[in-house]
Protein backbone atom coordinates (compact mmCIF):
# COMPACT_ATOMS: atom_id res chain seq x y z
CA UNK A 1 0.00 0.00 0.00
CA UNK A 2 2.72 2.68 0.40
CA UNK A 3 3.91 1.95 -2.53
CA UNK A 4 0.83 2.77 -3.96
CA UNK A 5 0.27 5.97 -1.70
CA UNK A 6 3.49 7.22 -2.72
CA UNK A 7 2.52 7.04 -6.73
CA UNK A 8 -0.98 8.82 -5.86
CA UNK A 9 0.11 11.43 -3.32
CA UNK A 10 4.24 12.00 -3.86
CA UNK A 11 5.69 13.20 -7.08
CA UNK A 12 6.17 10.48 -8.52
CA UNK A 13 2.56 10.86 -9.84
CA UNK A 14 3.79 13.23 -12.03
CA UNK A 15 5.02 9.84 -14.15
CA UNK A 16 1.13 8.22 -13.74
CA UNK A 17 -0.18 11.25 -15.27
CA UNK A 18 2.33 12.68 -18.13
CA UNK A 19 2.63 8.72 -18.89
CA UNK A 20 -1.55 8.75 -19.91
CA UNK A 21 -1.42 12.41 -21.14
CA UNK A 22 1.89 11.16 -23.43
CA UNK A 23 0.02 8.59 -24.79
CA UNK A 24 -2.81 10.93 -25.78
CA UNK A 25 -0.91 13.14 -27.25
CA UNK A 26 1.58 11.21 -29.26
CA UNK A 27 -1.62 9.00 -30.58
CA UNK A 28 -3.63 12.16 -31.37
CA UNK A 29 -1.33 14.15 -33.20
CA UNK A 30 1.89 13.11 -34.13
CA UNK A 31 0.67 9.08 -35.43
CA UNK A 32 -2.46 9.30 -37.26
CA UNK A 33 -0.97 11.33 -40.18
CA UNK A 34 0.65 8.73 -41.81
CA UNK A 35 -3.26 6.94 -42.15
CA UNK A 36 -5.05 10.23 -42.31
CA UNK A 37 -2.84 12.47 -44.62
CA UNK A 38 -3.28 10.58 -47.48
CA UNK A 39 -6.93 10.66 -46.99
CA UNK A 40 -7.07 14.81 -46.64
CA UNK A 41 -5.36 14.69 -49.63
CA UNK A 42 -7.68 12.59 -51.78
CA UNK A 43 -10.67 14.18 -50.30
CA UNK A 44 -9.42 17.88 -51.36
CA UNK A 45 -7.85 17.41 -54.45
CA UNK A 46 -4.17 18.02 -53.16
CA UNK A 47 -0.63 15.98 -53.53
CA UNK A 48 0.71 13.83 -50.89
CA UNK A 49 3.14 16.47 -50.49
CA UNK A 50 1.15 19.15 -49.51
CA UNK A 51 -0.24 17.01 -46.74
CA UNK A 52 2.82 16.02 -45.47
CA UNK A 53 4.39 19.17 -45.74
CA UNK A 54 1.64 20.42 -43.03
CA UNK A 55 3.56 18.04 -40.32
CA UNK A 56 6.88 19.10 -41.17
CA UNK A 57 5.80 22.99 -40.92
CA UNK A 58 4.35 21.92 -37.25
CA UNK A 59 7.63 20.30 -36.37
CA UNK A 60 9.30 23.36 -37.60
CA UNK A 61 6.74 25.72 -35.46
CA UNK A 62 7.41 23.80 -32.31
CA UNK A 63 11.21 23.92 -32.65
CA UNK A 64 11.11 27.65 -32.92
CA UNK A 65 8.53 27.78 -30.04
CA UNK A 66 10.64 25.45 -27.77
CA UNK A 67 12.71 27.20 -25.85
CA UNK A 68 10.29 30.02 -25.17
CA UNK A 69 7.86 27.00 -23.79
CA UNK A 70 10.58 25.10 -21.61
CA UNK A 71 11.34 28.75 -19.96
CA UNK A 72 7.74 29.36 -19.27
CA UNK A 73 7.98 25.68 -17.32
CA UNK A 74 11.10 26.44 -15.46
CA UNK A 75 8.76 29.33 -14.13
CA UNK A 76 5.00 28.66 -13.96
CA UNK A 77 5.45 24.54 -13.92
CA UNK A 78 3.61 22.15 -16.28
CA UNK A 79 0.81 22.33 -14.55
CA UNK A 80 0.37 25.82 -15.98
CA UNK A 81 1.59 25.17 -19.46
CA UNK A 82 0.95 21.94 -20.57
CA UNK A 83 -2.91 21.94 -20.39
CA UNK A 84 -2.82 25.02 -23.42
CA UNK A 85 -0.83 22.61 -25.16
CA UNK A 86 -3.24 19.73 -25.14
CA UNK A 87 -6.46 22.57 -25.67
CA UNK A 88 -4.24 24.18 -28.71
CA UNK A 89 -3.93 20.79 -29.86
CA UNK A 90 -7.93 20.07 -29.64
CA UNK A 91 -8.17 23.56 -31.79
CA UNK A 92 -5.78 22.32 -34.17
CA UNK A 93 -7.60 18.94 -34.54
CA UNK A 94 -10.98 20.47 -35.51
CA UNK A 95 -9.16 22.99 -37.35
CA UNK A 96 -8.14 20.51 -39.64
CA UNK A 97 -11.24 19.27 -39.97
CA UNK A 98 -12.64 22.43 -41.45
CA UNK A 99 -9.40 23.87 -43.52
CA UNK A 100 -10.16 23.27 -47.29
CA UNK A 101 -7.75 25.74 -48.51
CA UNK A 102 -4.01 24.80 -48.80
CA UNK A 103 -2.99 28.27 -46.86
CA UNK A 104 -5.64 27.57 -43.87
CA UNK A 105 -4.42 23.98 -43.69
CA UNK A 106 -0.69 24.98 -43.14
CA UNK A 107 -1.86 27.49 -40.58
CA UNK A 108 -3.46 25.23 -38.40
CA UNK A 109 -0.50 22.90 -38.77
CA UNK A 110 0.98 25.80 -37.44
CA UNK A 111 -0.60 25.79 -34.58
CA UNK A 112 -0.23 22.41 -33.57
CA UNK A 113 3.34 22.91 -34.10
CA UNK A 114 2.91 25.38 -31.18
CA UNK A 115 0.63 22.34 -29.18
CA UNK A 116 3.48 19.97 -30.12
CA UNK A 117 5.89 22.09 -27.97
CA UNK A 118 3.88 21.89 -24.90
CA UNK A 119 2.55 18.28 -25.08
CA UNK A 120 5.06 16.09 -26.32
CA UNK A 121 8.45 14.63 -24.75
CA UNK A 122 10.09 18.22 -24.64
CA UNK A 123 7.72 19.55 -21.97
CA UNK A 124 7.14 16.70 -20.63
CA UNK A 125 10.91 16.08 -19.77
CA UNK A 126 11.72 19.36 -18.58
CA UNK A 127 8.34 19.14 -15.85
CA UNK A 128 9.52 16.20 -14.48
CA UNK A 129 13.37 18.11 -14.11
CA UNK A 130 11.24 21.03 -12.28
CA UNK A 131 9.65 18.38 -10.02
CA UNK A 132 12.68 16.04 -9.57
CA UNK A 133 15.33 17.90 -9.97
CA UNK A 134 19.01 16.28 -10.80
CA UNK A 135 16.94 12.72 -9.57
CA UNK A 136 14.83 13.16 -12.82
CA UNK A 137 16.35 10.61 -14.73
CA UNK A 138 14.67 7.39 -13.36
CA UNK A 139 10.58 9.31 -13.56
CA UNK A 140 12.18 9.78 -17.84
CA UNK A 141 12.97 6.96 -18.17
CA UNK A 142 9.78 5.23 -16.87
CA UNK A 143 7.60 8.02 -18.71
CA UNK A 144 9.30 7.07 -21.68
CA UNK A 145 8.24 3.40 -21.09
CA UNK A 146 4.60 4.44 -21.06
CA UNK A 147 5.46 6.99 -24.70
CA UNK A 148 6.75 3.89 -25.99
CA UNK A 149 3.17 2.23 -26.09
CA UNK A 150 1.97 5.36 -28.30
CA UNK A 151 1.84 3.90 -31.74
CA UNK A 152 0.90 0.30 -30.56
CA UNK A 153 -2.21 2.13 -29.63
CA UNK A 154 -2.89 5.08 -31.76
CA UNK A 155 -2.71 2.84 -35.29
CA UNK A 156 -4.71 0.12 -34.64
CA UNK A 157 -7.15 2.93 -32.87
CA UNK A 158 -7.29 5.75 -35.84
CA UNK A 159 -7.93 2.62 -37.95
CA UNK A 160 -10.82 1.68 -36.19
CA UNK A 161 -12.11 5.08 -36.11
CA UNK A 162 -11.62 6.14 -39.74
CA UNK A 163 -13.48 2.67 -40.50
CA UNK A 164 -16.39 3.61 -38.18
CA UNK A 165 -16.43 7.66 -38.54
CA UNK A 166 -14.19 8.88 -41.84
CA UNK A 167 -10.77 10.66 -40.87
CA UNK A 168 -12.70 13.70 -39.86
CA UNK A 169 -14.93 12.22 -37.36
CA UNK A 170 -11.45 10.46 -35.89
CA UNK A 171 -9.94 14.22 -35.01
CA UNK A 172 -13.03 15.21 -33.78
CA UNK A 173 -13.11 12.18 -30.93
CA UNK A 174 -9.24 12.83 -30.71
CA UNK A 175 -9.85 16.63 -29.99
CA UNK A 176 -12.48 15.77 -27.55
CA UNK A 177 -10.04 13.22 -25.69
CA UNK A 178 -7.54 16.17 -25.80
CA UNK A 179 -9.82 18.95 -24.59
CA UNK A 180 -11.82 16.98 -22.27
CA UNK A 181 -9.11 13.91 -20.61
CA UNK A 182 -5.85 14.93 -20.75
CA UNK A 183 -6.17 19.22 -20.39
CA UNK A 184 -7.90 18.51 -17.15
CA UNK A 185 -5.24 15.93 -16.25
CA UNK A 186 -2.62 17.69 -16.29
CA UNK A 187 -3.84 21.28 -15.14
CA UNK A 188 -5.85 19.26 -11.47
CA UNK A 189 -3.62 15.86 -10.93
CA UNK A 190 0.13 17.31 -12.02
CA UNK A 191 2.53 17.75 -9.11
CA UNK A 192 3.03 21.48 -8.87
CA UNK A 193 5.93 21.01 -6.19
CA UNK A 194 9.35 21.87 -7.58
CA UNK A 195 12.71 20.17 -6.64
CA UNK A 196 14.87 22.53 -4.69
CA UNK A 197 18.05 23.15 -7.43
CA UNK A 198 21.41 23.80 -5.50
CA UNK A 199 23.84 25.70 -7.53
CA UNK A 200 27.23 23.65 -8.63
CA UNK A 201 29.91 24.65 -5.91
CA UNK A 202 33.31 25.31 -7.90
CA UNK A 203 34.56 22.99 -8.86
CA UNK A 204 37.78 22.26 -6.31
CA UNK A 205 40.82 19.02 -6.40
CA UNK A 206 38.33 16.62 -4.56
CA UNK A 207 34.83 17.62 -5.94
CA UNK A 208 35.41 18.17 -9.86
CA UNK A 209 33.46 14.94 -10.92
CA UNK A 210 30.51 16.60 -9.26
CA UNK A 211 30.87 19.94 -10.93
CA UNK A 212 28.38 21.22 -13.94
CA UNK A 213 29.11 22.23 -17.53
CA UNK A 214 28.06 25.65 -18.74
CA UNK A 215 25.27 25.80 -20.77
CA UNK A 216 26.65 27.14 -23.27
CA UNK A 217 29.69 27.36 -25.51
CA UNK A 218 30.85 25.05 -26.81
CA UNK A 219 29.83 22.24 -24.47
CA UNK A 220 26.24 23.28 -25.20
CA UNK A 221 26.78 23.37 -29.02
CA UNK A 222 28.31 20.02 -28.99
CA UNK A 223 25.79 18.39 -27.37
CA UNK A 224 22.84 20.11 -29.00
CA UNK A 225 24.60 19.50 -32.74
CA UNK A 226 25.08 15.37 -31.71
CA UNK A 227 21.43 14.87 -31.34
CA UNK A 228 20.23 17.47 -33.96
CA UNK A 229 22.41 14.93 -35.92
CA UNK A 230 21.07 11.93 -34.81
CA UNK A 231 17.25 13.85 -35.30
CA UNK A 232 17.85 12.90 -38.57
CA UNK A 233 18.59 9.09 -38.38
CA UNK A 234 14.43 7.94 -36.91
CA UNK A 235 12.77 10.81 -38.48
CA UNK A 236 14.60 9.41 -42.10
CA UNK A 237 13.80 6.05 -41.32
CA UNK A 238 10.55 5.90 -39.72
CA UNK A 239 8.99 7.76 -43.24
CA UNK A 240 11.01 6.18 -45.78
CA UNK A 241 12.74 2.38 -44.25
CA UNK A 242 9.82 0.08 -44.74
CA UNK A 243 8.87 1.30 -48.60
CA UNK A 244 12.79 0.65 -48.68
CA UNK A 245 12.37 -2.65 -47.88
CA UNK A 246 9.38 -3.16 -50.15
CA UNK A 247 11.08 -2.24 -53.08
CA UNK A 248 13.78 -4.65 -51.98
CA UNK A 249 11.73 -7.29 -52.84
CA UNK A 250 10.39 -8.03 -49.43
CA UNK A 251 6.58 -9.13 -49.52
CA UNK A 252 3.93 -6.36 -48.31
CA UNK A 253 3.04 -8.59 -45.15
CA UNK A 254 6.66 -9.86 -44.48
CA UNK A 255 7.61 -5.46 -44.04
CA UNK A 256 4.12 -4.58 -42.18
CA UNK A 257 5.48 -7.22 -40.10
CA UNK A 258 9.20 -6.31 -39.82
CA UNK A 259 7.48 -2.69 -39.38
CA UNK A 260 6.32 -3.56 -36.15
CA UNK A 261 9.47 -5.19 -34.21
CA UNK A 262 10.45 -1.50 -33.71
CA UNK A 263 8.17 -0.28 -31.23
CA UNK A 264 8.41 -3.31 -28.57
CA UNK A 265 12.24 -2.72 -29.63
CA UNK A 266 12.28 0.64 -27.93
CA UNK A 267 10.22 -1.20 -25.00
CA UNK A 268 12.62 -3.54 -24.36
CA UNK A 269 15.88 -1.22 -24.40
CA UNK A 270 14.15 1.45 -21.70
CA UNK A 271 13.20 -1.60 -19.30
CA UNK A 272 16.81 -2.60 -20.05
CA UNK A 273 18.50 0.54 -18.90
CA UNK A 274 15.80 1.26 -15.96
CA UNK A 275 16.90 -2.40 -14.63
CA UNK A 276 20.83 -2.22 -15.64
CA UNK A 277 22.22 0.78 -16.47
CA UNK A 278 20.78 3.26 -13.89
CA UNK A 279 24.22 3.97 -12.77
CA UNK A 280 26.25 4.28 -15.95
CA UNK A 281 26.21 7.69 -17.08
CA UNK A 282 23.72 8.61 -19.75
CA UNK A 283 26.03 10.11 -22.23
CA UNK A 284 27.94 6.41 -22.07
CA UNK A 285 24.04 5.34 -22.75
CA UNK A 286 24.22 7.20 -25.82
CA UNK A 287 27.61 6.61 -27.21
CA UNK A 288 26.09 2.75 -26.99
CA UNK A 289 22.85 3.16 -28.42
CA UNK A 290 24.23 5.22 -31.59
CA UNK A 291 26.82 2.63 -31.83
CA UNK A 292 24.76 0.01 -32.04
CA UNK A 293 22.51 1.72 -34.85
CA UNK A 294 26.39 1.35 -36.49
CA UNK A 295 25.89 -2.09 -35.77
CA UNK A 296 22.86 -2.27 -37.62
CA UNK A 297 23.84 -0.29 -40.80
CA UNK A 298 26.84 -2.67 -41.21
CA UNK A 299 25.24 -5.44 -40.93
CA UNK A 300 22.29 -4.51 -43.42
CA UNK A 301 25.29 -3.50 -45.93
CA UNK A 302 27.70 -6.91 -45.14
CA UNK A 303 23.88 -9.56 -45.85
CA UNK A 304 21.61 -7.18 -47.99
CA UNK A 305 18.04 -6.47 -48.08
CA UNK A 306 17.16 -9.98 -46.39
CA UNK A 307 14.41 -10.85 -44.32
CA UNK A 308 16.37 -11.31 -41.61
CA UNK A 309 18.72 -8.46 -41.89
CA UNK A 310 15.70 -6.22 -41.97
CA UNK A 311 14.29 -7.59 -39.32
CA UNK A 312 17.36 -7.32 -37.27
CA UNK A 313 17.95 -3.52 -38.36
CA UNK A 314 14.22 -2.97 -37.09
CA UNK A 315 15.32 -4.57 -33.67
CA UNK A 316 18.54 -2.71 -33.41
CA UNK A 317 17.29 0.58 -34.54
CA UNK A 318 14.56 0.41 -32.04
CA UNK A 319 16.85 -0.49 -28.99
CA UNK A 320 18.53 2.82 -30.29
CA UNK A 321 15.69 5.03 -30.74
CA UNK A 322 14.44 3.36 -27.10
CA UNK A 323 17.73 4.32 -25.59
CA UNK A 324 18.51 7.89 -27.49
CA UNK A 325 14.94 9.26 -25.59
CA UNK A 326 16.17 8.80 -22.75
CA UNK A 327 19.13 10.42 -23.25
CA UNK A 328 17.84 13.25 -24.78
CA UNK A 329 16.21 13.93 -21.38
CA UNK A 330 19.23 12.99 -18.92
CA UNK A 331 21.85 13.92 -20.83
CA UNK A 332 21.51 18.00 -20.81
CA UNK A 333 20.60 17.17 -17.01
CA UNK A 334 23.56 15.35 -15.95
CA UNK A 335 25.79 17.69 -17.84
CA UNK A 336 23.94 20.48 -17.40
CA UNK A 337 22.21 20.64 -14.47
CA UNK A 338 18.76 20.97 -13.08
CA UNK A 339 18.73 24.99 -12.84
CA UNK A 340 16.90 26.16 -16.15
CA UNK A 341 16.67 22.51 -17.24
CA UNK A 342 13.67 23.09 -19.54
CA UNK A 343 14.85 26.31 -20.97
CA UNK A 344 17.74 24.05 -21.98
CA UNK A 345 15.67 20.99 -23.38
CA UNK A 346 13.62 23.83 -25.47
CA UNK A 347 17.07 25.40 -27.09
CA UNK A 348 17.94 21.63 -27.73
CA UNK A 349 14.52 20.89 -29.08
CA UNK A 350 15.03 24.06 -31.58
CA UNK A 351 17.69 22.11 -33.64
CA UNK A 352 16.14 18.78 -33.31
CA UNK A 353 12.99 19.29 -34.78
CA UNK A 354 14.12 21.28 -37.22
CA UNK A 355 16.13 18.39 -38.66
CA UNK A 356 13.27 16.19 -37.73
CA UNK A 357 11.31 17.71 -40.00
CA UNK A 358 13.27 18.30 -43.34
CA UNK A 359 15.28 14.26 -42.88
CA UNK A 360 11.94 12.89 -44.95
CA UNK A 361 12.17 15.47 -47.44
CA UNK A 362 15.53 14.93 -48.36
CA UNK A 363 16.25 11.25 -48.13
CA UNK A 364 12.45 11.10 -50.91
CA UNK A 365 14.92 13.47 -52.56
CA UNK A 366 18.42 11.80 -52.49
CA UNK A 367 16.18 7.99 -53.07
CA UNK A 368 14.28 9.62 -55.87
CA UNK A 369 17.64 11.18 -57.51
CA UNK A 370 20.03 8.09 -56.75
CA UNK A 371 19.18 4.62 -54.89
CA UNK A 372 17.40 3.23 -52.28
CA UNK A 373 21.37 2.36 -50.75
CA UNK A 374 22.60 5.54 -51.23
CA UNK A 375 19.28 7.22 -49.09
CA UNK A 376 20.40 4.81 -46.38
CA UNK A 377 24.33 5.70 -46.65
CA UNK A 378 23.36 9.86 -46.21
CA UNK A 379 21.45 8.41 -42.94
CA UNK A 380 24.43 6.16 -42.09
CA UNK A 381 26.67 9.50 -42.52
CA UNK A 382 24.22 11.29 -39.80
CA UNK A 383 24.11 8.43 -37.61
CA UNK A 384 28.24 8.54 -37.62
CA UNK A 385 28.83 12.47 -37.13
CA UNK A 386 26.09 11.95 -34.17
CA UNK A 387 28.06 9.38 -32.81
CA UNK A 388 31.30 11.39 -33.43
CA UNK A 389 29.82 14.34 -31.24
CA UNK A 390 28.54 11.75 -28.55
CA UNK A 391 32.20 11.03 -28.02
CA UNK A 392 33.65 14.28 -28.30
CA UNK A 393 31.52 15.39 -25.21
CA UNK A 394 33.43 15.61 -22.31
CA UNK A 395 31.72 15.22 -19.06
CA UNK A 396 32.76 17.35 -15.58
CA UNK A 397 35.79 16.55 -14.73
CA UNK A 398 37.28 15.99 -17.94
CA UNK A 399 35.70 12.48 -18.29
CA UNK A 400 34.26 11.09 -21.44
Amino acid sequence: MSAIRVLVAGPWRAVLVLGITQILAWGAIFYPPVLTVPLIAADRGWSFTLGMAGLSLALLTAGIVSPRTGLLIDRFGGHRVMPFGSLLGALGLVGLVYADHPVAYLGVWMLLGVAISGSLYDPAFATLGRIFGTAARQPITALTLAGGFASTVSWPVTHLLIEAVGWQGTYLVYAAVLALVAAPLLAFVLPRTRAAVVSAPAAGPMDRSSAMLPARGWPFALVAAAFATYAFVPSGLSAHLLAIFGRAGIDAATVVAIGTLFGPAQVMARIGELAFARRVHPLRVAQFAVGLLLLAFALLALFGFSIAAAAAFALMFGMCNGLMTIARGAVPLSLFGAAGYGHLIGRIALPYMMMQAIAPLVLAFVAERTSDPMALAVVAAFALMAFAGFVAIRRPGGGV
